[in-house]
């Protein structure tokens, strides 16, 4: 494959290579810089958002996916049809996939995102390992690439239980097996790999140390063509079930000042390793003392990106947008300043009462939040058809606040107006979890909302009030999170904060 680099240019027309709430995010953003827009669209979207708000729709194809967003030629044909002279990906299907990127290249085309060099070695969960340690950047101990089952059975021992089997390619969870004692190892290697064969057509994996009551949290880098690197504070994402990511904030709840530009400083050094452009997200496992590691790169926006573009009003797509067109970045690091408090809850199509399972069908009724501090990120729409052929993602509910405690009552007071009928939705799941008492005190980790997490069980109301009442005081005179009023006790002096509570639960 080809290393070529990235040559960007000018260009006034962008084909933008995804579906939903992405697509018009890319869409808005392409029409405060005067780009015209091409959409692309299966039978299933002929009538979706994004398809009308572009200036131009091409058909791609029935769905599912694979025969439609996936097919890496009929992208190429419909930006050469439309005069399209670069190409957004967005985030899923084929963002992260070096062949595209070399395609639109092939082609002649920008492609909006980093080289194909670069997404194929941060692509490669082994590769990026060794890359970016050369680099001084702490990795998570496992074993190397390409060993065989008898090879890591007997690493395993070494490298401590628990740990983990992880498939080198993709993402998400797949080809992904925890294993907490040597006798379970043998079933989870072949398990692993076959379901890694499976979806990335790569059954390699390999094995790495499990870090107990973990927090994930991410830094958001950004990168041009001129050898400039900023990073932009980093994002909460370890409320979590399945691998994938529930709920998002900015900043994190345990990360200061100091360990924001040492994780920032790191994450950079990783970017720089690849020579990076472009923006993309380098993520850590961070542990109880707050040593962190490196655990992947995503070289794409990402889900979660409103909740930084809101703390440091940063928008994250228009910068991708210039750098790809060869600007300079309009920031340096010294103007990036994290202000306020912003939480995304994702809004899927599911079941939270049973076990989470995909809710189809059409959406009769939606009515969404509105009000100071709320944004809603959705490419859905009475009428809608949720099928199973693509994320059940319907939106994305971001509340900011000048404080923690204000983005969670202004979450919860969203949550409550939002209305969405004709299919099931998560909305419960996301209310239930803002009246969590370790939540608002920030007291969980990556295993929180699968092993001690329940729809079926309430907290006790002391416990609940208690902990908003610490989180609502303790943010708004800036303390840190050691300094929090432990759940279940009472200071009297601050009732006004309850009481603000105690109205909202009428």
């Amino acid at each position: 494959m080809s290393t070529d680099k990235l040559l960007p240019k000018r260009f006034d027309k962008l084909l933008v290579a995804n579906r939903g709430e992405i697509a018009i995010r890319i869409i808005r953003a392409c029409r405060e810089l005067g780009i015209a827009t091409v959409a692309i669209y299966s039978d299933v979207d002929r009538n979706s958002p994004h398809v009308r708000f572009a200036d131009e729709a091409f058909y791609i194809g029935r769905p599912p996916a694979a025969q439609s967003y996936l097919v890496i030629p009929k992208l190429i044909e419909a930006a050469r049809q439309s005069e399209a002279q670069a190409i957004h990906p967005g985030y899923g299907f084929l963002a992260e996939r070096a062949e595209f990127a070399q395609a639109c290249l092939d082609a002649g085309l920008v492609f909006v995102g980093p080289t194909p060099s670069a997404i194929q070695t941060m692509g490669d969960k082994q590769q990026a390992r060794q890359t970016v340690q050369a680099a001084g950047v702490p990795v998570v101990p496992g074993t190397e690439p390409g060993m065989s089952d008898d090879q890591l059975i007997a690493a395993a021992p070494k490298i401590g239980f628990p740990l983990l089997v992880k498939a080198t390619a993709g993402g998400g969870g797949k080809g992904m097996r925890s294993v907490d004692e040597l006798s379970q190892l043998q079933g989870a290697l072949a398990a692993a790999r076959r379901e890694a064969q499976s979806a990335f057509a790569d059954g390699t994996i390999y094995l790495e140390k499990m870090i107990s009551e973990s927090r994930h949290i991410e830094i958001q880098i950004l990168a041009d063509i001129h050898g400039n690197y900023i990073h932009l504070g980093e994002r909460e994402c370890s409320l979590q079930r399945r691998h994938q990511k529930v709920i998002e904030e900015a900043p994190s709840f345990v990360v200061d000042d100091a360990m924001r530009q040492r994780m920032g400083q790191v994450a950079i050094a990783a970017a720089i390793s690849v020579n990076y452009v472009s923006a993309g997200t380098v993520e850590f496992l961070v542990d109880r003392e707050k040593n962190f590691y490196f655990l992947e790169m995503n070289t794409r926006v990402q889900v979660e990106h409103p909740v930084t573009e809101l703390v440091t009003g940063v928008d994250i797509v228009q910068e991708q947008l210039r750098i790809a067109r060869g600007r300079k970045l309009r920031y340096g690091q010294d103007d990036i300043k994290v202000r306020g408090w912003a939480i995304e809850c994702r809004i899927n199509a599911e079941d939270p009462y049973n076990d989470y399972l995909p809710s189809t069908g059409t959406i009769t009724t939606i009515r969404l939040p509105t009000g100071p501090g709320v944004r809603v990120d959705t490419g859905v729409y009475p009428g809608y058809e949720v099928t199973p052929y693509y994320d059940p993602l319907i939106s994305k509910l971001i509340c900011y606040g000048e404080t923690r405690g204000e983005a969670v009552l202004r979450m919860r007071r969203a949550l409550e107006e939002y209305r969405i009928m004709g299919v099931k939705t998560n909305i419960p799941f996301h209310q239930h979890m803002m009246d969590s008492h370790r939540f608002l005190s920030g007291q969980f980790d990556t295993k929180f909302v699968e092993e001690r997490f329940s729809m079926s069980e309430r907290e006790a109301p002391d416990a609940l009030q208690a902990a908003i009442l610490a989180t609502l005081v303790a943010h708004r005179q800036g303390q840190q999170a050691s300094q929090i009023v432990a759940p279940g006790s009472r200071d009297t002096s601050n009732w006004k904060w309850l009481s603000r509570w105690e109205r909202l639960q009428r």
